[in-house]
């Protein structure tokens, strides 16, 4: 015990000194611009922009990429570059602003699409587009500020301890900027390649963006590759080993479970469908058979996938909640700039107009119980989401379990106090929306102050333009998924909205009890299986639930970045720069992607065709081909630049 206690005391000390010992790089007794025009101007900027590629990045395969590194990087290649201005706390806000835009999305994408789809369904009205901000607002807001108090017992206290590796990694993009390179340029070229792509597939349609074979001899399999540049951006940023999960699941769905559907079930009419399956597949092919059954198994494996992490993360959880509220509300008491938060009083006015707002406004569709289960379950999930980040990063924070359990216990009570029936179903999804939101966006602000804290910002100007980035995101995040809706529609293969239509699945099985269980069931006991075999189960059933022309890009680009980081190099550090000038262009060709899919959206909605005629168009080899020469580009920018060679 007296050993154990011993351990316990060295640990504090080397705490302690760690947070003795840390030096910004920017001096706390140096005042150089920070949070001016420009800054906060290209913060904005940057939000919506960022917001709006990774709602449309997310609805189309089930995942975001974090806008931090590419909002620094742009925002050197503009402040430093085109206004000459060489304020390393410049960058730092505009990261922080801009960053906001995709934590609202995700959270955002993650649940409001069910609302459409029911109203796409005749069960309700379109939700408005002052309803889905103020619900963005809210759990927007609500993030920031159960967070905010959290940062001297997280980012200070716990320097040494909890890495955030996010904010930590933009840090040193931030500080490498400051001191001369070209890591801007990599990623604006990737932006403007992905865009080109996007426009020349997507938009004048010269070969598809989709390439598909059926397997005659092997009745009930199909293959096939989405051949766009985000998909092979997302893959080699997330890396082989997590792409590797995706496509396993994958396969498994459309190699072994759609061609066993097809063997036994052949002849017989199985729900959801309303014909055989030998139908399905002579006249839909593939895409009948995974439409029909294999999404049902994939959102069983997924909620289960979800569930059993933050099972496993429970201990975590407990323990990061009792350690955060025991320091909530401490903050130091010197008068340095890099020590000033926002005051607790105006985070707890913010609180208690919040509660209000999502009680009293007719726009949001919440009674008192439903407001009070959103400030309970925001605040836990928020503390729980800012410790977490800083130990296993924002990318592996499991927000989405976080989600489906509360999306389960919020049914449940509504349905148990008579809130039953579709409003019942919309309060749940509200309640799962704010605090969907309000995590990811406590779990973004942890890791721009973890980078302030590292560069020398002042957390208080952070914290307003944290609160800035979030209350512009939230007022323009409705218009995008109103102009997505209307191009493609939720659910549709352009959009297939994954982790929406599962909490959608979750609140319409737990309300109503219309979900084919069987199939559900059967994604469960897979998701299950997995995890007994060790492997990291909700990969493998996002991989399952989606389908396999979105894994296969994806394994490309994670087998690009497995490449460079197995090749042979000079040096280690010159091994890193190759692996890092490659996450910066694959930054660009997801962003580029996200915005030229806005555009098209928004061509698309006012019925404005740019196709080309189609005796211009070009086949499935036409698009393969290109996909390959887009994947020589990123070898362009890692093995074969010469600038990276020591």
């Amino acid at each position: 015990m007296k050993f154990i206690l011993h351990i316990h005391e060295n640990l504090l000390e080397v705490r302690t000194l760690e947070e003795k010992n840390h030096k910004p790089y920017i001096p706390a007794d140096k005042v150089v611009p920070e949070f001016t025009v420009y800054s906060v101007a290209l913060g904005i900027l940057l939000v919506i922009l960022f917001g709006a590629a990774n709602a449309y990045l997310g609805l189309r395969v089930g995942m975001t990429v974090s806008a931090a590194i590419p909002a620094s990087v742009i925002s050197m290649g503009i402040i430093r570059v085109i206004l000459k201005r060489d304020s390393i706390l410049e960058n730092n806000m505009v990261q922080t602003i801009g960053s906001a835009g995709e934590a609202v999305a995700a959270g955002a994408i993650f649940t409001m699409p069910a609302l459409f789809m029911w109203a796409e369904d005749g069960l309700t009205s379109m939700p408005s587009l002052i309803e889905i901000s103020l619900i963005a607002l809210c759990g927007g807001i609500l993030g920031v500020v159960f967070m905010v108090p959290l940062r001297t017992a997280l980012i200070v206290k716990e320097h040494g301890v909890l890495v955030y590796p996010e904010g930590q990694a933009c840090a040193e993009v931030l500080m490498a900027g400051d001191k001369g390179g070209n890591k801007a340029s990599t990623v604006f070229i990737g932006l403007g390649v992905s865009a080109v792509y996007k426009f020349i597939t997507d938009g004048l349609k010269l070969f598809p963006s989709e390439i598909d074979w059926k397997i005659p001899m092997y009745k009930g399999a199909g293959f096939g590759a989405d051949v766009l540049p985000a998909l092979a951006g997302v893959g080699y940023i997330c890396g082989a080993r997590v792409s590797s999960y995706l496509l396993a699941g994958g396969a498994t769905a459309w190699f072994v479970v759609m061609p066993l559907i097809a063997l036994f079930g052949n002849d017989l009419v199985i729900f959801p469908a309303s014909v055989s399956v030998a139908e399905l597949w002579e006249t839909q092919g593939t895409w009948g058979i995974w439409s029909n059954f294999v999404r049902y198994i994939g959102a069983g494996a997924v909620a289960a996938g979800g569930i059993i992490t933050l099972i496993k993360t429970l201990p975590l959880i407990v323990r990061t909640f009792r350690d955060a509220i025991a320091g909530y509300g401490q903050s130091t008491k010197g008068t340095l700039r890099t020590e000033q938060d926002l005051s607790m009083k105006f985070l707890l006015i913010c609180t208690v107009i919040v509660a209000l707002v999502m009680w009293l406004v007719p726009a949001i569709p919440l009674n008192f119980l439903g407001a009070l289960i959103v400030i309970i379950f925001g605040f836990f999930f928020a503390t729980v989401s800012s410790r977490m980040v800083g130990l296993i990063g924002s990318s592996n924070n499991p927000v989405s379990g976080m989600s489906i359990a509360t999306l389960l216990i919020a049914t449940m009570l509504l349905k148990a106090t008579g809130n039953s029936g579709i409003g019942g179903m919309i309060g749940a999804i509200t309640i799962g929306s704010i605090i969907c939101i309000s995590a990811a966006i406590a779990g973004d602000t942890s890791q721009d102050l973890k980078t302030g804290f590292l560069v020398g910002a002042t957390p208080r100007l952070q914290q307003i333009g944290q609160l800035i980035g979030t209350i512009i995101s939230a007022l323009t995040i409705g218009g995008v998924l109103y102009l997505l809706n209307q191009a493609w529609g939720y659910g549709s293969s352009e959009l297939p909205a994954p982790q929406a239509t599962l909490m959608k699945m979750v609140v319409e099985g737990v309300m109503g009890g219309n979900l084919p269980w069987a199939l559900v069931f059967t994604g469960v006991s897979i998701a299950v299986i997995i995890e007994i075999l060790g492997i990291p189960v909700l990969p493998f059933a996002i991989g399952l639930y989606l389908p396999i022309h979105l894994s296969v890009p994806i394994m490309a680009g994670g087998l690009i970045r497995l490449y460079l980081e197995k090749r042979k190099a000079s040096s280690e550090e010159e091994r890193e720069d190759m692996v890092q000038s490659g996450v910066l262009y694959s930054s660009g060709l997801i962003a580029g992607e996200g915005l030229i899919g806005v555009f098209l959206a928004i061509f698309a909605a006012l019925s404005v065709n740019v196709a080309l005629p189609e005796s211009l168009h070009f086949g499935n080899i036409a698009g393969l081909i290109a996909f390959i020469l887009l994947l020589m580009t990123i070898l362009k920018f890692t093995v074969w630049n010469k600038s990276l060679k020591r």
